[in-house]
């Protein structure tokens, strides 16, 4: 890092200079200091290249993939001014060291570290390929190393999917090794060049070499297009998870969750990060910046400092602090007004939950009810084969919609147009995910660490290891409460993140509990699929009162205040406290025994809930009948209330045909209002769910976003 020259800007936006960190042929990266004393790397398009198009084009386009990609392992924009006179991106200072210097400087990675940089770098290109970009330029320096994990850098040359590698001078913009054979032929790229480019890159860091090799670049370029890898010296169970990533064809090559799937690195791997010499070395570079920001603080109140900057930013080149900067530019995502916290804050407080964004509203539509073959609603957007066929629910989170992803792991979808705003590959849908007070959206993975999300950008925030989650049950704004792999009930505490209590469940509880656990006021209701309902105290997992005579029927409770909503033979009513039974209704005497109530929804007006195949509306006081509707409804299916609206699934035949169809009914008196046929015909599994003045449902892999009256 230099000292500023001649000609060097001294504040650029909210940006008081400090240093220069690089530069390149389109401009260079400084270090900046904002009016909260945090650091970031601002970087400024040169002068005389700020009229040409072209390159003031890729410079926008930069900005445009740090809006769309939204990664824990990406570096975050802090703030951007394109259409100045002199525009610039400033981006969160990265104080740790590029993969090259790591490798260079302490040798090669063993197997433990090598499976976690894997793990953690096909992460984030899942990330960035969810948001419809391929980085292209994937490489050590490229690759910083943080306490935090490796975060990858510089999104110079990263484009929409399937974009021409060419620019627009005819120049090839790869680096020579790393580029996939199709970036090198010039043809058009997919995420899988990202794929060949981190085979590449575990190679180095695997043995110190690269993966081809050649005299001269176009010698290099040929071997990357005809010739094999250099693989020796590495593991032979580690080269048969490389070597896949280097096919020449693209269309062989692993997807980013199956590279993680793959790699599978054992717990404690990533304590490399944080201990043994490279963490040392991570941890200078951090004493660095905290140094280079006190300085600053001192000279610009006037005091005189024990080390002068420029010693100080000299020193920053001897030990190889690393801020993204050279060619191109940092990578980064414009966030929300969490995003824009000092770093150092969001790096070492995982517990800093941004508020909840606001829920934005749909206009409500309006009912023909005198439509001759009968009204519908609008599809707002739809989303075909994005689901995990198996997503065991649609979570609609103020403004994203969560689900089990097809392409691994869980996605949030925002809710106005279906765009993708993030994924985490990690978070096994079959392990269940929570909303947490509309704050975080926990999951876990795949050796049962819970970790948590904010809803909107996808950051990543506390985890809990011991949590050892089989499944996560329900959570309320103190812990989550999930089921460990032995059949044990945990509670971990929002606040810190730790274990509070575990408990044994029952012996007739065990291996039995569904996915419809509720929790409200102290109390947990852990429901089963034959029909039994075991409540816990949320303070410590004592059992406080069980309901054990509906065996048969799979129980999907409700709760509002000190009330719990129980279905089957009878929908039950019972103090949530102590289980006192409040009311209980039973279906009209013609209906078949066979017959049940499906899952209840509470309002602040009624209960309604599918009785004997009719949706119903229930005075909640004592549980009698307001209106019943005439359209067979399907107990097992969801019914929502949303708008002015209670929505059911439908059978109807049409001309010899079975039919599905969602049906909606008014909520003041039960009359038909909407009916929508679900596409397709015969689907696998059927997830409905509501916000905003949205219903939405996934039919197989599809899910469709439908308006409301």
């Amino acid at each position: 890092m230099d000292p500023l020259g001649t000609g060097d800007p001294i504040r650029l936006g909210p940006y008081r200079l400090l240093g220069v960190l690089g530069a390149g042929g389109m401009g260079k990266v400084y270090v900046g200091q904002d009016t909260a004393g945090g650091l970031a790397a601002v970087k400024v398009l040169r002068p005389e290249l700020a009229h040409d198009t072209d390159l003031a084009q890729r410079f926008v386009r930069e900005a445009q993939a740090a809006q769309a990609v939204r990664s824990p392992g990406v570096a975050a924009v802090l703030g951007a001014q394109t259409e100045a006179a002199r525009p610039w991106i400033a981006t969160e200072y990265l104080a740790g060291v590029t993969l090259d210097h790591a490798v260079d400087t302490h040798g090669p990675l063993d197997e433990p570290a090598l499976r976690a940089l894997a793990a953690s770098l096909a992460r984030t290109l899942g990330d960035i390929h969810a948001a419809g970009f391929v980085h292209r330029d994937l490489k050590p320096p490229n690759i910083v190393l943080t306490s935090a994990g490796p975060r990858v850098i510089d999104f110079g040359i990263a484009r929409p999917e399937h974009g021409l590698t060419l620019t627009s001078t005819g120049q090839v913009p790869v680096t020579p090794g790393y580029g996939a054979p199709e970036q090198v032929l010039g043809r058009r790229v997919a995420p899988s060049a990202d794929v060949f480019s981190l085979g590449a890159v575990l190679v180095y860091a695997a043995t110190g070499r690269r993966a081809f090799d050649g005299g001269h670049v176009a010698e290099l370029q040929y071997q990357v297009v005809h010739g094999e890898p250099l693989l020796d010296g590495i593991e032979p169970r580690l080269r048969e998870l490389i070597a896949p990533c280097l096919a020449k064809d693209p269309a062989v090559r692993p997807t980013p969750p199956q590279i993680v799937q793959a790699m599978s690195a054992p717990k404690g791997a990533d304590r490399v990060w944080r201990k043994g010499k490279l963490a040392d070395a991570i941890k200078q570079r951090e004493a660095d910046s905290r140094e280079l920001t006190s300085q600053a603080a001192l000279t610009s109140s006037g005091a005189t400092p024990p080390v002068t900057r420029r010693r100080l930013l000299t020193g920053f080149v001897t030990t190889g602090a690393v801020l993204a900067a050279g060619g191109g530019a940092t990578a980064w995502w414009f966030g929300s007004r969490e995003e824009k916290a000092p770093p150092q804050v969001r790096k070492t407080d995982p517990f800093d939950i941004p508020p909840a964004v606001p829920t934005p509203e749909e206009p409500l539509g309006t009912v023909d009810f005198d439509a001759v073959y009968g009204d519908q609603p609008t599809t707002i957007w739809s989303l075909e084969d994005e689901a995990d066929l198996f997503s065991p629910k649609l979570l609609p989170v103020r403004d994203v919609l969560v689900l089990g992803a097809a392409s691994g792991g869980i996605a949030a979808y925002d809710v106005k147009d279906g765009t993708r705003r993030w994924s985490a590959p990690d978070l096994q849908p079959k392990r269940g995910y929570l909303s947490l007070s509309d704050r975080l959206v926990a999951g876990a993975d795949d050796n049962g660490v819970l970790r948590t999300r904010v809803p909107s950008t996808g950051t990543a925030r506390w985890t809990c290891p011991g949590a050892e989650a089989k499944w996560l049950l329900a959570a309320d704004d103190e812990a989550v409460y999930v089921v460990t792999d032995d059949d044990r009930l945990r509670s971990v505490r929002r606040a810190d993140a730790k274990v509070v209590w575990t408990v044994t469940l029952p012996g007739d509880f065990r291996k039995k509990l569904n996915e419809y656990a509720v929790v409200g006021r102290g109390r947990l209701v852990l429901p089963t699929t034959d029909g039994n309902v075991l409540v816990v105290r949320t303070s410590d997992g004592r059992p406080m009162w069980r309901r054990t005579d509906r065996v048969g029927v799979s129980v999907r409770p409700a709760v509002e205040n000190d009330v719990v909503y129980l279905n089957g033979k009878t929908l039950d009513a019972r103090r949530l406290s102590d289980g006192e039974a409040l009311w209980s209704t039973k279906l009209d005497a013609d209906q078949d025994a066979a017959d049940q109530w499906g899952q209840p929804v509470v309002t602040d007006e009624a209960v309604y809930a599918v009785g004997g195949f009719y949706p119903r509306r229930l005075d909640k006081s004592n549980g009698e009948e307001v209106w019943r509707g005439d359209r067979d409804a399907t107990t097992a299916s969801p019914l929502l209330v949303q708008g002015h609206g209670v929505w059911s699934v439908v059978r109807a035949d049409i001309t010899g045909d079975e039919r599905l169809f969602i049906d909606t009914v008014t909520t003041a008196d039960g009359e038909s209002a909407w009916g929508y046929q679900v596409s397709p015909l015969f689907q696998y599994r059927l997830r409905m769910a509501a916000d905003g003045n949205r219903v939405f449902y996934m039919s197989d892999s599809s899910v469709y976003a439908l308006t409301c009256f």
